[in-house]
Formats: structure tokens, C-alpha cells, sequence
């Protein structure tokens, strides 16, 4: 019975190994025998990296859509507060 440990991976190694199946500039075998780790983890990366690159984009605008809101916000709070700070004003005098 083995006792062998599983290596961890932090996000940048996986990304370059992604990166570098998606290249095709080598077969997933000669990758997995280059960076020491299963070809089915390479596959599951590949795909990983393929499916959420789409949300790296969607992220930006959905960012976007929360500032334009709190923009927006902003923009009534000074209205409102431009119109007190008139009436006040002219209600106290010079």
C-alpha cells in the first residue's frame, strides 16, 4: 500500500500548463511527461481554462454596471442636497 502524497498546484502553474495544451505546439503526453503530472489533469485544465475565460469578460461588465449604479447614486445624493442647501439659503437670508 502507497503512501504517496498528492501534490498541490497554485493557479499559475495550472494556467501555463493550460496555456500551453491550448498552444498544441506539443501533445498532452509530452506536456505531461515535461511538467511531471497526469495528462487527464492537463485535459481538466485545458477545459477549465476554456470555460471561464468567458467570465473573465463577463466580469468587466457586470464591474462596470455596479459603478454606473453607484455613479448614478452619487449624482441624486448632490442633486438632493444642492436643492437643501437652496431652500436653506434663501429661508435663513444672508
Amino acid at each position: 500500500m502507497s503512501t504517496a502524497k498528492r501534490r498541490q498546484h497554485n493557479a499559475g502553474f495550472k494556467a501555463k500548463v493550460a496555456m500551453d495544451a491550448l498552444k498544441n505546439e506539443e501533445t498532452v503526453a509530452q506536456l505531461a511527461s515535461r511538467y511531471g503530472i497526469h495528462p487527464a489533469m492537463i485535459h481538466t485544465w485545458k477545459k477549465m481554462l476554456q470555460e471561464g475565460a468567458a467570465e473573465l469578460f463577463e466580469k468587466g461588465k457586470k464591474a462596470n454596471k455596479v459603478q454606473e449604479s453607484f455613479i448614478s447614486e452619487l449624482y441624486k445624493q448632490i442633486g438632493q442636497l444642492t436643492v437643501e442647501k437652496d431652500f436653506l439659503s434663501r429661508r435663513l437670508g444672508p
